[in-house]
């Protein structure tokens, strides 16, 4: 059983990559939060008393869950949103009504980029996974697990099964050959 002090320790721990992963999966930040706050409520509230090792897999798929109900919910709420927008019109306006011409994205999304921006993005996000699949095996690894699945340092070097400065070397030699690589192709982040 959990004591309250390990569950506040392990959401706390949880947290940023909770966050990540949902803003990743519904690309809205203020969304994203709510989503991990009712999957940690969920969590503390129906198993609090599982042991601290049951806790990782229980979080995931609540966490899981709880994006799929968010695009339920979307989903009806759309629903409901262009049925009632429909109403009041009456059938002549109705059949010349195009929504693609009174669609406005949001700006900042995906959605408001233009086309060549698009594809811009399509080809560094390209040549940037290229350059990390050339980087030597333990390099990748380090650099993957520090600064796409947010490890820190020890975390990584546990995982690794390595010291603290190996996984600091790595990193680095990892860091400075993938700049190298896309400086010489035109990319600069």
């Amino acid at each position: 059983m959990a004591t309250d002090k390990e569950l506040s320790d392990f959401l706390e721990n949880v947290e940023r990559r909770a966050f990540k992963q949902a803003a990743y999966a519904v690309r809205k930040d203020e969304a994203a939060l709510d989503i991990v706050q009712d999957a940690m409520i969920k969590l503390a509230e129906k198993y609090g008393d599982k042991d601290i090792t049951e806790l990782p897999p229980l979080f995931q798929r609540i966490l899981q869950n709880t994006i799929h109900d968010y695009f339920r919910r979307e989903k009806v709420r759309s629903t409901w949103v262009s049925l009632f927008s429909s109403i009041g019109r009456d059938q002549e306006k109705q059949d010349d009504y195009d929504p693609l011409e009174h669609y406005q994205p949001e700006p900042g999304s995906t959605a408001a980029e233009s086309g060549a921006d698009k594809v811009e993005r399509e080809q560094t996000l390209n040549a940037i996974d290229q350059e990390i699949q050339k980087l030597p095996a333990r390099q990748r690894e380090a650099f993957l697990m520090r600064y796409w699945q947010d490890l820190d340092v020890a975390e990584t070097a546990v995982a690794m099964g390595c010291s603290e400065g190996s996984v600091k070397t790595h990193c680095s030699r990892a860091t400075h050959t993938l700049a190298q690589a896309l400086r010489a192709k035109g990319i600069t982040l």
